[in-house]
Formats: C-alpha cells, structure tokens, sequence
C-alpha cells in the first residue's frame, strides 16, 4: 500500500502543525507521510510544544519550522489547516484531493503563568491526537 501524503499548516509552524506532524509520524507513520510548514513561519519550534510531546515519547525536537511556499509544487492526499489564519491563507492547495479546517486555539495564547501556558500545549496535543486518529481512517480505508 502506498502511503497517503499530508500536510499540516497553521500560521507560524512553531506548535499546531508541530505537533500534529510529530503525532501523525509517531502513531500512524506506516500508514502515512507527514510534513509540516506554515504561511509565515516563526523559524523557530515552541519549546512547550517540544516539552508537551516529549511526555508521551514523542521526540519533535529535531523538526523545524518551514515555509508552506516549500511543498507548493508537491502533491498530497490531504491538507489540513489547523489555525484560522492559515485557512484564510490557503483556503485551497494545488494537487490536493482534500482540505480540511481544524479550528485549534493557538496554546501559545493566554495567561502568562507558566503552568496554564504548559497545559493549554497539553490540550492541544490531545485534541490533535483525538483529530488525527479519527482522520487517518478515512485516508487509509483502515
């Protein structure tokens, strides 16, 4: 079987479409490629992001922040938007069979205190991974 292309995108590629990449790879990675980038990236991959995903043993550490504008040019089964800022960006993409919008609130917004800020990155990843293991199915036919 071949594997199903997907990209992530969100605005900065600094937490969201992070994660979801790294959750993608770590849990469904024979079933799919998986790659991320964002509309303007950050250049950078969020610390908590990093920390929230290292917590169930999921290493993103080595994973960077890339621009959309890298993978215009490449087909894929999917492409998930996972901010509303990139959706409006790129509401459409070239060569993709299916784009979908997954409204996730960017966990680097909020409350300042350090340990809110670490759980709003834990939300996040939860709720992506509950997204992601519902969607993969529907690529896969699993």
């Amino acid at each position: 079987m071949t594997k199903k292309r997907i990209l992530f995108l969100c605005t900065g590629n600094a937490a969201r479409s992070q994660m979801a990449e790294g959750l993608a790879r770590a849990f469904h990675g024979d079933e799919v490629d998986v790659v991320s980038a964002g509309s303007r990236p950050a250049g950078w991959v969020h610390p908590l992001a990093i920390r929230a995903m290292a917590a169930i043993g999921v290493d993103i550490h080595d994973q960077y922040s890339k621009s959309a504008e890298e993978f215009l040019d490449q087909p894929f089964d999917a492409v998930i938007t996972v901010c509303d800022s990139a959706a409006a960006d790129c509401p459409n993409w070239p060569g993709a069979k299916r784009v979908e919008h997954w409204p996730i609130v960017d966990p680097s917004y909020g409350p300042d205190d350090p340990a809110t800020r670490y759980d709003r990155f834990v939300a996040t990843r939860d709720e992506l991974a509950r997204r992601i293991d519902a969607f993969i199915p529907t690529m896969t036919g699993a």
